[in-house]
């Protein structure tokens, strides 16, 4: 234990953590010893999920923070190679969900499924703190290290346990609540707060520990995290009230059966996650084809379904392009932090909770902004806001590079500019994320809903994985990040972002009118999957209005 009078800005950082995981806990217990069926006007499932959310997302963004990190300090790949394996790791995270969505609606049901996401993610945290190799130097020994297997296995078990957990535990969220009941919006918002709240606290303290006192603490940490959530789940489920089951009686046989799916797509990520130009095959090969199915389904649609369809796939468009922008923060922007920024003793994955605390602060304040500007007529269209969102992403990278001010390595970027770019992301990121999934929900036709939804996380992995390219690409030919060559590619993107920006504003008019909102039907079918919208949009700090088709 260090004397308090030597401790640094991020030995009080990660302090100030600790106390607040704590006093978080100490409401959880509060609310765990009430006998009543309900807590400040909710239901007791809506907090079991809460915690359960909280300490996932503690683990998953916590052993987030530190993965780059760890493949240039630890595995010794390069810089490139870094990148570009965090690319496709987020890339596949963003995937998987659809296996687990599905097998979850169709047969398993979404409880057994989170448990099921839960056990396998623990497994894999768990795995993580397991090192090779100590001391070695030398990259090509380091690597033939058979150790690494174990790594690539517990990247495979993160991803597909994401996959069942992630959608299927908002799904529950949303059960708890009639359609109608007037606080599932609140419900939503406290929910994402336990998102929010986990994703801070696991960058801080999962990132303290693994860069002060040892990779495998901080790992070790995230697992234990995630163990602690799978336990509160289990032991809350009389609270869930019976929901999240399967939609029909399921054999034994049957249900093994499914967790078995899992397993084997464990061993197909294993081996994705090694051969990433496979992945980059794969999301061309299946985004064609997403395309010319959505193209030949729109054709069939009389006129303005039609053209709500193109209007989709206009922004749909722009998602990688933003995502494949906004992600460098857990890339190349952390590689950046750690070697160019005079990040005064802080540890550099701390900087990784910045996005989260922005995103409770502001996420509330945009939400009441866009209701604001709507009473009064002034509110930006959906494209509009998507370049809104790029113009801001693109300034983001502009800002941060004139902070930068020179590209002599030995003059230090001032730390204000990390926090700059990452608020003027967040920002960018609440006129996007949560505009674009009320956008899908609303313009979808009811038979194409959940296949849209589907288009729309896709597309965010694509831009996960252009994210690594991008980042793979601040490594200059000899792999090892160079500042002069990462601010030169930071100019190069915000500017071309910018310039996207104002084509897509020039051209949001033409597809407003595509969208034809003045016809839209408030019919009583309602959408597919609107309760997995929920969660994400509340992620960005969005409150949708909880109307069918609305």
């Amino acid at each position: 234990m260090k004397d308090i009078a030597s401790w640094t800005e991020g030995d009080w950082i990660a302090a100030i953590a600790a106390i607040a995981l704590f006093a978080v806990l100490a409401i959880g217990g509060v609310i765990a010893t009430r006998k009543s069926e309900e807590f400040a006007g909710h239901p007791r499932g809506l907090f079991v999920l809460f915690y359960a959310e909280m300490w996932e997302r503690f683990s998953y963004y916590g052993m987030r923070a530190l993965l780059i990190l760890y493949l240039v300090k630890f595995w010794l790949f390069s810089d490139s190679q870094s990148t570009l394996v965090y690319g496709a790791y987020t890339s596949l995270v963003y995937i998987t969900p659809v296996l687990g969505g599905y097998l979850a609606d169709r047969w398993l049901g979404q409880r057994k499924a989170v448990v099921f996401g839960g056990l396998v993610l623990a497994l894999g945290h768990l795995l993580m703190a397991y090192e090779g190799l100590q001391g070695v130097t030398d990259p090509a020994v380091k690597q033939a290290d058979p150790a690494i297997n174990v790594f690539w296995m517990a990247l495979a078990l993160i991803i597909v346990g994401s996959g069942f957990l992630k959608a299927n535990i908002s799904v529950i969220v949303g059960q708890l609540y009639g359609l109608r009941d007037g606080r599932r919006d609140a419900a939503y918002t406290i929910f994402y707060m336990g998102v929010n709240t986990g994703a801070a606290l696991g960058s801080i303290l999962v990132g303290y520990l693994g860069e002060t006192i040892g990779w495998s603490w901080g790992f070790g940490l995230a697992g234990i995290g995630m163990v602690l959530g799978l336990i509160i789940f289990m032991v809350g489920k009389p609270a869930l009230q019976g929901k999240g089951e399967p939609p029909a009686p399921l054999a034994k046989n049957g249900e093994f059966l499914l967790y078995g799916v899992g397993a084997a797509s464990v061993a197909v990520i294993w081996l994705l996650i090694q051969y990433v130009s496979v992945i980059q095959t794969l999301l061309i090969i299946t985004g064609i084809a997403m395309l010319l199915y959505t193209l030949y389904e729109a054709f069939k649609l009389p006129k303005e379904p039609r053209e709500r369809i193109f209007a989709i796939l206009f922004l749909i468009a722009l998602n990688p392009i933003f995502w494949g922008l906004f992600e460098q923060a857990g890339g190349s922007l952390s590689l950046y932090t750690d070697k160019f920024v005079d990040r005064g003793g802080v540890p550099t994955s701390l900087f990784q909770s910045i996005n989260p605390i922005y995103i409770v602060l502001f996420g509330p304040v945009f939400a009441g902004l866009w209701q604001w500007l709507g009473k009064r007529g002034w509110e930006p269209s959906a494209p509009a806001k998507f370049g809104y969102a790029l113009i801001q992403v693109g300034l983001g990278f502009l800002v941060f590079v004139w902070g930068a001010g020179t590209h002599d390595p030995a003059v230090m970027t001032s730390v204000v500019f990390v926090f700059l770019i990452y608020l003027l992301h967040t920002t960018g990121e609440l006129c996007l994320s949560p505009v674009g999934l009320s956008a899908m929900t609303r313009l979808a036709p009811a038979h194409l809903a959940s296949f849209i939804m589907g288009a729309w996380f896709y597309m965010t992995a694509v831009g996960n994985f252009v994210a690594g390219k991008i980042g793979e690409a601040t490594g200059g030919e000899g792999g090892e990040m160079s500042k002069e060559v990462t601010l030169a590619i930071y100019t190069k993107i915000g500017w071309i972002t910018i310039g996207v920006a104002i084509v897509v504003l020039a051209l949001s008019p033409i597809v407003k009118r595509w969208m034809h909102l003045d016809t839209l039907d408030d019919g009583a079918d309602g959408l597919a999957g609107r309760d997995e919208v929920g969660l994400e949009a509340q992620e960005a700090g969005m409150h949708p209005e909880l109307k069918p088709n609305a």
